[in-house]
This record gives C-alpha cells, structure tokens and sequence, in this order.
C-alpha cells in the first residue's frame, strides 16, 4: 500500500486520491498522482511563513509558540534559530536551540 503524499503547496497531510489526481482539502490544490517525481522533490524550494526563499544557514524566527509532542518544551514565539538545516519530508527544517534539537516545518518560521 502506498502512502499518499502531503500537499505540496501548504505541506497539510490531509489529502486524499480522486481518480488521478490527489486533492488538498486544506487549501483547494489538486495535482497529479504520477506527477512528482524524486527529482522534483530535490529541486523543491522551500519557503517561509511570508514567502521567502530559506537556505541552509539562514537565520529565522519562530512566528508561533509551538508545544513539543511528548514533553513539557514550548518553543516560544520571536525565538532566533541560527544556522539552520534544509531537509527533506514533512519537517523541513533541521535546527539546534538551548532547548535541544528540533525538526520544524517552515509554515512556523520567518526568515530574518
């Protein structure tokens, strides 16, 4: 059984096939089912909250507080992430803080 993608517009996971195409009841976004190849998910530009381009390095701020599964930990809200870590899957984002280490999505960050 394969898995069905997240949507790769607002990266929701709750999406479901219809004929050929997958659709995205988050946002509206319909796409092929065949159509993402491994290619294009290197090629994949990762943006942040406002739109901007990240890379690895760059400096970004959490726009939320964000609660950590299965711990007390709340990121808050206006923390500095320095030198972050482009990755692939749901959690875009590789990044160390005080708090420890942290895989976050990109919707929740702004880059500075």
């Amino acid at each position: 059984m394969t898995a069905i993608p997240a949507c790769p517009t607002c990266g929701m996971e709750n999406t479901y096939p219809d004929g050929d195409n997958y659709i995205c009841p988050d946002c509206g976004h319909e796409w092929p089912q065949a159509g993402v190849s491994q290619a294009d998910e290197d090629d994949a530009v990762i943006k942040d909250a406002n739109g901007t381009v990240l890379a690895d390095g760059d400096a970004v701020v959490l726009i939320k507080d964000l609660k950590v599964k299965g711990s007390s930990i709340t990121l808050k809200q206006g923390t500095k992430v320095k030198s972050i870590r482009l990755v692939g899957g749901d959690h875009e984002v590789d990044c160390k803080m005080d708090a420890g280490s942290f895989m976050l999505k990109a919707c929740f960050l702004k880059k500075v």
